[in-house]
């Protein structure tokens, strides 16, 4: 019984460092030779290129970033996702852990359970786990951006009634709020400062930030823009706006918390009574993952335990 569990600690053991080697280590000594770059006096034109060559970047592994070029079907919803979410992080290591993560659940349902079923089953669902950690990273972010908007929103009303004129505001705006407002405002003016119109910043604006009130904001800018008019008036109507919506969603939160807490009691008693189980009588759960007839259960009851969850969540999730 001894020998499965080691090898699945040298597998574990191989796999990480064989990560920290190659993605890991590579990284942080570039990061530091940027750092130091930046240190040095008459640096400022050189310290931009390479910084824009490790935006640019896909993978510090050159293989892995050559391979990642031609998946853009792939690329491109995880760099959204990744700027979404506001990690500094590249696609290759998102896609480099989930495979690791997949690898380590197919081993764990081949050494300990013996099953190449429940194997391939760990195998999807620990490769969904980074991805997972993004969008649940980037729901939080949101939820922190909806709730700083409409104060952003009166900053720049103020200002244009200061006598500033729209672009100087955003610029207060980044100044003077905290992230994750800072940080999108921040990156809305050095766009258009460094001449993208401003129109086409306002739009990658709303497309970065998944919410329905940025489009709301670009959508009066822009139509202020062509037709005229009082915006900072504009702007006042609209941060009013956003507070109300935003306190019908939390008087939706409410209400609904005995349905979310009652979903996640449900889908969380399963799997954790598995867990239970296999530690304090494996032999308990051996026919399930020893037998055929046990394995297709398994796999069966799997299945519909992620739609079970998938209707619940679906249930309690009330647009507004």
């Amino acid at each position: 019984m001894l020998l499965p569990f080691l090898i699945f600690a040298f597998v574990l053991v191989t796999v990480f460092g064989a990560y920290w080697a190659l993605v890991l280590r590579p990284e942080r000594a570039k990061e530091a030779a940027f750092k130091q770059r930046l240190t040095r006096p008459k640096a400022a034109k050189p310290a931009r290129v390479v910084l824009v060559k490790e935006v640019e970047r896909l993978s510090s592994i050159p293989a892995i970033h050559n391979l990642l070029l031609h998946r853009q079907d792939v690329v491109r919803p995880l760099r959204k996702l990744i700027e979404q979410a506001g990690v500094r992080t590249t696609v290759g290591v998102v896609v480099l852990s989930s495979a690791l993560l997949a690898a380590i659940g197919l081993l764990a349902g081949e050494w300990l359970l013996r099953s190449a079923w429940v194997g391939l089953i760990l195998a999807g669902l620990a490769g969904c786990i980074p991805a997972g950690v993004l969008v649940w990273m980037r729901g939080r972010r949101t939820a922190r951006f909806e709730e700083l908007f409409p104060e952003a929103i009166d900053l720049l009303s103020r200002a244009l009634r200061a006598g500033h004129a729209f672009t100087t505001a955003l610029g207060m705006v980044a100044e003077e709020l905290p992230q994750p407002i800072a940080g999108e405002f921040r990156l809305l003016w050095d766009r258009q400062n460094y001449g993208l119109p401003l129109s086409e910043a306002l739009r990658d604006f709303a497309e970065r930030v998944p919410l329905l009130d940025a489009r709301f904001f670009v959508t009066a800018v822009l139509t202020q823009r062509d037709s005229g008019g009082n915006l900072s008036e504009v702007l006042d109507n609209l941060a009013s706006v956003i507070r109300d919506r935003f306190t019908l969603k939390r008087e939706v939160q409410v209400k609904s918390a005995h349905g979310r807490t009652t979903g996640y009691i449900l889908a969380g008693m399963p799997p954790a009574l598995a867990v239970i189980f296999l530690l304090t009588n494996p032999d308990y759960l051996g026919t399930l993952v020893e037998d055929p007839s046990g394995i297709r259960l398994l796999v069966i009851g799997i299945g519909l335990q992620i739609i079970g969850t998938l209707v619940i969540r679906r249930l309690v999730r009330i647009d507004y």
